[in-house]
């Protein structure tokens, strides 16, 4: 009887295995029928937090690419999750968790991943891409930190990766001001490894994962594991972040940063700050 799939159970994420032990998770694909982006839902952000421990534990992988479907990468927290997690502490409790398990797992992942973004590249989504061994963006990306637009710190992935990637100065002008970055100009200031045009973002992340998939395994994954006690270094700041990121939930200023996301308005923020 032939074991089953470590991901079978898996209902958001699209994986497709190729040669040379390559799996392929794409966000998104079930939306990009309706020509919508890719939004994390409870659902795809639980399996965002997860997909890394079974491709680490998977002997049949030994690189993933993960990209998005249709218009973009992905376009950040579904609306509605964002909601529940401001009006219900339980569900804030488990997303803190998920969202702590995702920038972990993917630092702990023992294989290489390799991330092409397209398009939008905002929220959960981009967590998994910045954090990418191997980050290669379309010039015309456009990499969004939405935090604070929303009204909440910059938490997931951001206080532990962008000052190593680009600079404090630069982390601080992005992530405080939710300035957009295209992929060009994140190639630029070291945001990611690569900046292609669209055309050759696919055919150059499958190249690169090819190369990594040929390549020592041992030699591979050791020094992916070297270079990111860096990131492990950061592991206080990071979980600092993430704390006060879902103090903000439970905050006015993320009411008015839902309303004004729904209104398509510009967000009206109360200038006073109890500290």
């Amino acid at each position: 009887m032939a074991n089953p799939s470590p991901y079978e159970h898996y209902q958001s994420l699209t994986l497709t295995r190729h040669d040379h032990g390559i799996l392929e998770v794409v966000m998104g694909a079930a939306q990009s029928a309706n020509k919508k982006l890719s939004t994390a839902d409870h659902n795809l952000h639980r399996e965002l937090s997860t997909i890394w421990n079974d491709i680490d534990r998977d002997p049949d992988t030994r690189v993933a690419i993960i990209r998005g479907e249709g218009r973009g990468f992905s376009a950040g927290g579904d609306l509605g999750l964002v909601e529940d997690m401001a009006n219900d502490f339980n569900v804030r409790a488990r997303v803190w968790r998920e969202a702590r398990d995702l920038v972990y797992n993917v630092i702990n992942c023992s294989k290489p991943i390799v991330s092409a973004m397209h398009g939008p590249a905002v929220g959960a989504g981009l967590v998994a891409g910045l954090l990418a061994d191997v980050s290669i963006a379309a010039n015309n990306a456009r990499i969004i930190d939405g935090h604070t637009r929303l009204g909440v710190a910059a938490g997931d992935h951001a206080a532990i990766v962008w000052p190593l990637l680009c600079g404090m100065a630069k982390a601080k002008y992005y992530l405080m001001l939710c300035e957009s970055v295209s992929g060009q100009e994140a190639e630029r200031i070291g945001l990611v490894s690569l900046a292609v045009d669209e055309t050759e973002l696919l055919p150059k992340a499958f190249d690169v994962a090819q190369r990594l998939a040929m390549g020592s395994q041992t030699a591979i994954r050791w020094t992916k594991y070297a270079l990111n006690n860096w990131l492990r270094l950061a592991g206080p700041s990071f979980d600092a972040s993430l704390a006060l990121e879902f103090m903000g939930f439970s905050g006015p200023d993320v009411h008015e940063g839902i309303a004004s996301l729904r209104d398509r308005r510009d967000p009206n923020f109360n200038p006073s700050c109890p500290f």
